[in-house]
């Protein structure tokens, strides 16, 4: 009886350790299959950095160039407003 229950109990450990190297193999793809999937996104983003580089100088650009504009304008409608007055 005693033989029995030693042989069980060492059936119940191999399979428990069967069952965890088992999980962990399918774990371990998973994180494979993640690290590609994180890789083609980092060089999407990188790509769209790339591309999108000349935006802030330009943006600058178009800033100055928009308060010059409203400056002017501040002016003409004075000056719009004068002459419909008179």
């Amino acid at each position: 009886m005693t033989a029995l229950l030693i042989v069980l109990t060492v059936v119940e450990v191999l399979l428990l350790v069967a069952v965890l190297a088992y999980f962990l193999v399918r774990i371990a793809a998973s994180l494979r299959r993640t690290r590609e999937h994180l890789a083609k996104v980092s060089f999407g983003v990188r790509a769209i950095e790339t591309q999108c580089s000349s935006i802030g100088p330009g943006v600058t650009t178009v800033n100055r160039q928009l308060e010059d504009i409203a400056a002017a304008l501040e002016g003409l409608a004075q000056r719009a407003g004068g002459v419909g007055r008179g």
